[in-house]
């Protein structure tokens, strides 16, 4: 090689880097893909330049939609991969608002409601609600607070679902959870849709699989319960071992079927214990709450947009529903299919349009809410603001829920509209990466909507 040749060779990388560096990539993809900056990249690593928040992170089910509606109509604006970032949902002139309450709307086909909610409070039932989301809700946040004045309200005790493992379960503080031996499958990962449920995951032990739950004093109606439920589905026969908190090892002998079998430990209890070795048995979760009041599952699930409801079985959900079965299931997404760039979520809007009248389907007797997405921020020029998309996300949502006839909340008008993520951060409500709630900030959202749900029962 002649002297000087490997400079050259340097100079022209660092030219085709600067090249790529000033292509607009997001805004040719509609936000599709990130913008590169090797130079940025460096000086971030080295400590010149500060980081922005958390970066965004596309549902990869979601990015496989829009890529699929770019290949059936490529012509298409609102459904190209390359179409320029257009907002085609028209906004409302104002969030419908009751004083200072940000109510829920109600596009409901015969305006009803939350019909089915208020009936089974009132029917002295059990009356059961499932918060379906992402990582904003993870480890109970939000939700654990909403079931505090839920129950505080109406009666019940216990925390409802729980999975039958977590990589983190110290971070829950309405639960202690603990146990091993088992392998989760997810539905995006490769899971068989015949043992989906709501909670889009379930169980397999890989040998000797034990399961622990215990109560916690953080919240004054979940140190104890007075149902313990085990749901599952046996191919084989096979052996369960469950025990309550002071009890006695319960040996159950489980015969061999297709269908949901449940065990269930009627007594009041601060904990509940199983193990089996049967390789074969899918577990589909844990359950603990009481025999009235109300029970509020929460079922997180980090990176999903939402539109993998649609691979629930509703079969499943059918055989579920005698043991488990909901009045109200709200919808928490949005937070994985929204970019900084890209106002066009008319996909977005159709798929969940899908998944509302699935989950009708696989839960005829609930109401359906969607929360719209929180406030999000992004910096622009060193300064954090609400990021400029979000109002396109939220747009889209509330013309899901209106396309599908469900309820709607405005969870970023509640917690305070436009750059109310900064007011959050500074109040320690919400994390550094300007996206998820912290504990403190999630009891207060709570309130809003707990607000919200009375309101409409009225």
């Amino acid at each position: 090689m002649k002297k000087g040749r490997p400079l050259i060779i340097i100079f022209l990388a660092l030219v085709i880097v600067t090249i790529l560096s000033l292509l607009p990539l997001s805004k040719w993809t509609g936000g599709r893909v990130k913008d590169f900056s090797l130079i940025s990249d460096i000086l971030k690593e080295a400590g010149i330049m500060e980081r922005s928040p958390e970066a965004e992170q596309i549902d990869p089910e979601l990015l496989k939609a829009m890529e699929e509606a770019e290949a059936r109509n490529p012509l298409t604006a609102s459904d190209s991969v390359l179409s320029q970032p257009i907002d085609t949902i028209i906004h409302p002139a104002k969030t419908p608002r009751s004083g200072d309450l940000v109510v829920i709307e109600d596009y409901t086909t015969d305006g009803v409601g939350l019909v089915q909610f208020s009936h089974a409070v009132s029917s002295g039932a059990l009356a059961r609600v499932a918060v379906v989301g992402d990582s904003y809700i993870e480890g109970d946040i939000f939700t654990q607070d909403l079931r505090a004045s839920l129950q505080n309200a109406y009666g019940g005790s216990g925390v409802g679902y729980v999975s039958m493992h977590s990589d983190f379960p110290g971070f829950r503080r309405s639960v202690k959870q603990g146990g091993n031996g088992w392998k989760t499958f997810m539905a995006n990962k490769k899971a068989e849709s015949r043992y989906l449920d709501l909670a889009e995951q379930y169980s397999i032990p890989t040998g000797n699989a034990t399961a622990t739950y215990e109560g916690t004093d953080a919240f004054p109606t979940t140190s104890c319960w007075t149902r313990s439920r085990f749901l599952f589905i046996a191919p084989d026969d096979c052996v369960i071992n469950v025990k309550t908190a002071g009890g006695e090892w319960q040996e159950r002998n489980i015969t061999a079927s297709d269908t949901v079998q449940c065990i269930e430990v009627a007594a009041p209890t601060s904990g509940f214990e199983l193990k089996t070795s049967s390789t074969s048995l899918v577990g589909l979760g844990v359950w603990l709450d009481a025999d009235s009041g109300v029970s509020l599952d929460c079922m997180s699930s980090r990176g999903f947009s939402g539109i993998t409801l649609t691979k629930v079985n509703a079969g499943l959900c059918r055989q579920m529903a005698p043991y488990v079965d909901y009045s109200l299931i709200i919808l928490e997404f949005g937070i994985n299919a929204m970019s900084a760039s890209q106002k066009d979520y008319s996909v977005y809007c159709n798929r969940m349009v899908d998944v509302i009248n699935h989950v009708r389907r696989c839960y005829p007797r609930a109401d359906i809410l969607v929360m719209g997405v929180g406030d999000r921020g992004e910096k622009r020029g060193g300064v954090v603001r609400s990021m400029s998309t979000a109002p396109a996300m939220i747009s889209a949502q509330r013309d899901a829920a209106r396309r599908a006839h469900c309820l709607f909340w405005d969870t970023r008008e509640a917690m305070g509209g436009e750059d109310a993520v900064v007011e959050w951060s500074d109040a320690g409500l919400i994390n550094k990466d300007y996206i998820h709630m912290t504990h403190k900030g999630g009891a207060r959202l709570a309130g809003e909507l707990f607000r919200a749900i009375q309101n409409s029962m009225k």
